[in-house]
């Protein structure tokens, strides 16, 4: 099920700082590992972007909707629940906020607080697969075509 976050919400959430200047650039790679992980469709709102930084960028397997100032992402997110229609339903909120959870309540869409969804990323990190890099033996062979390697330059 693909997701629409109210980023700002979910940035203290995962110990990141809302007073530093790059503080969504910091959250787009947690959400970019989760979404490739989960393979799920991941849409984040952020409200506050000066003139001339709004807008919708792509990031990498997330959407990122950079909302101008004076309007907020609670309503970019209202707004876009709106447009899906029937479709909304199909999708997960994740807010903390009480004002979103209930215009995804409105629009049939599900919703999670963001400390769920922390929940899930780190679950989605922990039980990924890992390189098992420190029991990886090299052959004999292996050995012998580096070394002839080394030897030639």
């Amino acid at each position: 099920m693909p997701f629409l976050i109210d980023g700002h919400n979910l940035i203290p959430k995962l110990g990141l700082r809302l007073d530093t200047p790059n503080d969504e650039l910091e959250l787009i790679p947690f959400l970019q590992e989760f979404a490739r992980l989960k393979r799920q469709q991941v849409e984040v709102y952020f409200d506050g972007a000066p003139i001339g930084q709004a807008g919708t960028r792509k990031l990498g397997t997330v959407q990122a909707h950079f909302v101008r100032l004076g309007q907020s992402a609670d309503n970019a997110i209202r707004l876009r629940l709106k447009k899906m229609e029937k479709e909304a339903k199909n999708w997960t909120v994740v807010s903390s906020d009480r004002e979103v959870q209930s215009a995804a309540r409105f629009f049939h869409a599900q919703f999670i607080s963001s400390e769920e969804f922390v929940k899930m990323i780190r679950l989605a990190v922990n039980s990924a697969p890992k390189a098992d890099l420190d029991n990886k033996k090299i052959s004999p062979k292996e050995v012998d075509e580096w070394l002839r390697i080394f030897r030639e330059k």
